[in-house]
């Protein structure tokens, strides 16, 4: 058997794809933007991740996928995504024992054991509110990148709140207080609050527990880390790249699939 793993995440908005070798370290990954052909995005993520790597198709012995599309992924498992989150955060972060993952079109709090199993869980996928989508939506109403979102709210002077009952609601809601002559800066920093107010209730549900991390793509915008941890009373541990925490946990239990220590599903 060869020692090489990979671990593909199909989500809503991106794809993930991440090899990974006999000791768990990462060699190569890639994210790509999923589209309508999730297939083809697949495609290009572990072309990208073997490519970074330096190995073929031929050299890889086990693949697990995950994510919404993990169906439609030529694999030798289908794993959830809640087992992948857990699996590929609890690896790099073994002490934690609260997720929060918020990815495009939904928002996900998980418990772990001390061993790294997933004991519970909540899911927010009945709507966008509190999700990457929501923040793109009030991006483009405030006409910003969402990558400038956690670097202009640091310069809020004004407390404001908006809604986070509704994507549609809070957009409108930006449109009037943009209206009435409110600075962006200002209304970013509700947003984020919002996003936190929304997630929160998640997270109650399962149970928060220290350590806390938060992965998924919004993760990386610390506007959002922020508004958390101040939300939650606690410092959030964040991986260096949270967007692949999926397909890594994917590719880690690739691994131990293919050496026999099958951890669950």
């Amino acid at each position: 058997m060869t020692g090489y793993f990979a671990g593909i995440d199909i989500g809503s908005i991106s794809t993930e794809a991440v090899i990974v070798d006999q000791g768990g370290k990462i060699l190569g990954c890639a994210i790509e933007l999923t589209g309508a052909e999730s297939s083809k995005a697949l495609q290009r993520a572990l072309g990208r991740s073997l490519e970074q790597a330096g190995i073929g198709q031929e050299h890889v012995s086990q693949t697990v996928s995950t994510g919404y599309g993990r169906e439609r992924a030529p694999s030798d498992w289908k794993i959830t995504e809640i087992t992948c989150h857990g699996r590929g955060v609890y690896e790099i972060f073994p002490q934690v024992r609260t997720i929060l993952d918020i990815g495009g079109q939904d928002s996900k709090a998980i418990r772990l054991d001390q061993t790294g199993r997933v004991i519970n869980f909540q899911m927010n996928d009945k709507c966008a509110a509190g999700t990457g989508r929501f923040l793109e939506v009030m991006a483009r109403a405030l006409e910003v990148e969402v990558s400038e979102m956690g670097s202009l709210e640091k310069q809020s002077q004004k407390p404001l709140r908006v809604s986070s009952v509704c994507t549609v609601f809070t957009e409108s809601e930006i449109v009037g207080l943009l209206a009435r002559g409110e600075k962006r800066e200002d209304i970013i920093k509700a947003v984020h609050n919002s996003v936190a107010e929304r997630v929160f209730g998640l997270l109650s549900r399962v149970g928060i527990e220290p350590e806390i991390s938060l992965s998924g793509g919004v993760a990386k915008n610390i506007g959002i880390v922020r508004a958390l941890s101040e939300k939650i009373g606690l410092k959030l541990l964040v991986p260096e790249e949270p967007q692949i925490m999926g397909a890594y946990g994917a590719a880690l239990i690739a691994r131990e699939k293919g050496s026999g220590k099958n951890r669950g599903s």
